[in-house]
């Protein structure tokens, strides 16, 4: 449990996979789905996200944003969700230290607010998208000096949000989005496949 600015934030820290002494590569924070729908920092995709950065060196921070297990505070539509998860990167990812930004649905669009407004003071190392909700919310265009460094991933049967709406949000930023056949929202029987391609994209 840590102090946020809407009061307490339960934490959970996955170390990296490296021997021992070796320092992780960076810290990477994690951000989960929508808190009215049941979103948690133990669903299976954000689980899967943290387990491929632990695998590839990186320590990995979940969460549950205010209002969800025994974080404190109630959703905030984004907005205190954003001040949660930039006050987790300003406590493990200190200003000389590197950070990633991941988050899977409500998680992502709050990742991208993140990568946004942290630009240009701090630049994440990395960032991953997953089932990026830009049907349901204002998704901000990304900083073009950081889109190299992000990877958006779509399933090709999303029922809740329709591939189709994150290509109209990617389009005119030019935005590669990377889809995998046959996946649905939440990437039943595909979560190895996924967690392949996030460390394929982290370097692993």
């Amino acid at each position: 449990m840590l102090n946020g600015p809407g009061g307490a934030i339960e934490v959970l820290v996955d170390e990296a996979n490296l021997p021992a002494g070796a320092p992780p590569r960076g810290v990477a924070v994690i951000a989960h789905p929508h808190p009215l729908f049941g979103g948690t920092m133990d669903n299976k995709v954000v689980h899967t996200l943290a387990r491929a950065f632990v695998q590839c060196g990186w320590r990995a921070v979940r969460f549950n944003f205010r209002g969800v297990g025994k974080s404190q505070g109630v959703y905030d539509d984004g907005r205190g969700e954003l001040d949660d998860m930039l006050a987790l990167v300003q406590r493990f990812a200190p200003v000389e230290e590197p950070f990633a930004l991941a988050g899977f649905s409500f998680g992502a669009y709050v990742a991208a607010k993140a990568l946004a407004s942290l630009w240009p003071t701090r630049q994440a190392q990395t960032t991953v998208l997953v089932g990026l909700a830009s049907s349901r919310f204002a998704v901000p265009a990304l900083p073009t000096q950081v889109a190299s460094s992000v990877l958006i991933v779509h399933g090709e049967v999303d029922e809740t949000v329709p591939l189709g709406s994150v290509l109209d949000w990617a389009r005119p930023q030019g935005l590669p989005i990377t889809v995998l056949p046959g996946a649905d929202h939440f990437f039943h029987g595909q979560l190895p496949a996924l967690r392949e391609l996030v460390a394929r994209h982290i370097r692993c």
